[in-house]
């Protein structure tokens, strides 16, 4: 009789955002971005450079494939960034909000960026 009263509850618990429009748990979106070889640097989503996202939960999955270039994505609640030194592959959960945010490789920010909008 518990085990009954228990599934019942769970069944109701995942029936009432569904039946009342409420917004459910969903997986993040996965990004990918790239700094180097050579003077590159991209933020893509399925194979597409990245220039307007939904505000919401983010998986970046960065390769960083250079010892003279750093990730560097910055935007209102995020500034996460690789190191120069060394070629770290590395992944970043994060909350996008609505806005504008670049992406650079610093000592190169004059001609390595890019940016995308938010909202």
């Amino acid at each position: 009789m518990k085990l009954l009263a228990i599934a019942a509850f769970a069944v109701a618990a995942v029936a009432v955002p569904a039946a009342t429009g409420a917004p459910m748990a969903s997986a993040a979106a996965t990004l990918t971005a790239t700094v180097g070889p050579g003077f590159t640097i991209a933020l893509k989503e399925d194979g597409k450079n990245v220039t307007k996202l939904k505000p919401g939960e983010y998986t970046i999955r960065v390769s960083d494939d250079s010892d003279q270039h750093d990730f560097h994505l910055s935007g209102p609640g995020v500034n996460k960034i690789t190191s120069i030194s060394g070629k770290p592959k590395t992944t970043w959960h994060v909350t996008l909000q609505k806005g504008h945010y670049t992406y650079v490789c610093d000592p190169h920010a004059a001609f390595m960026k890019g940016g995308f909008t938010v909202g």
